[in-house]
């Protein structure tokens, strides 16, 4: 099974304070020995837009870690995430929520795995679980 890598996992391997750290890293080794790890290209994006990684740095990490980068985007997907995206704004303006707003890339990311018939690791699993009720969702 191929798991596809959301951007918080990253964050969080990457900042040595992080509390979620140690966790991130064995969710990782987990995932990649059941099948290998994957990104989508808004994932990648996410990761190079820190002012301090550069697209070098970001490119030279996934290749020696193994992760491959999906840069496709069917018609199929970006349908997905539009309605994924949909039902959030419509709960969203329902519940009149006060928890800080998503953006579109999250909906895509989720959208990506759940086409792609990958499972997705995150450290946010609530809102994947919720827009994409048949996606495998996986946690640290």
């Amino acid at each position: 099974m191929i798991t596809a890598v959301d951007t918080n996992v990253f964050i969080a391997l990457w900042d040595d304070s992080d509390s979620l750290n140690i966790r991130a890293q064995n969710a990782l080794d987990r995932a990649y020995a059941k099948g290998g790890l994957v990104i989508s290209g808004a994932v990648f994006v996410e990761l190079v837009a820190a002012p301090e990684r550069s697209i070098a740095t970001v490119e030279t990490f996934l290749y020696d870690t193994g992760i491959e980068i999906d840069w496709r985007s069917s018609e199929r997907i970006w349908r997905t995430t539009g309605k994924a995206f949909q039902g959030y704004i419509r709960r969203r303006r329902k519940q009149r929520q006060m928890e800080p707003r998503r953006l579109v890339t999250d909906f895509f990311i989720g959208a990506h795995a759940l086409e792609n018939k990958h499972a997705l690791l995150t450290l946010d699993n609530r809102i994947f679980k919720t827009a994409f009720p048949t996606l495998q969702v996986l946690s640290s």
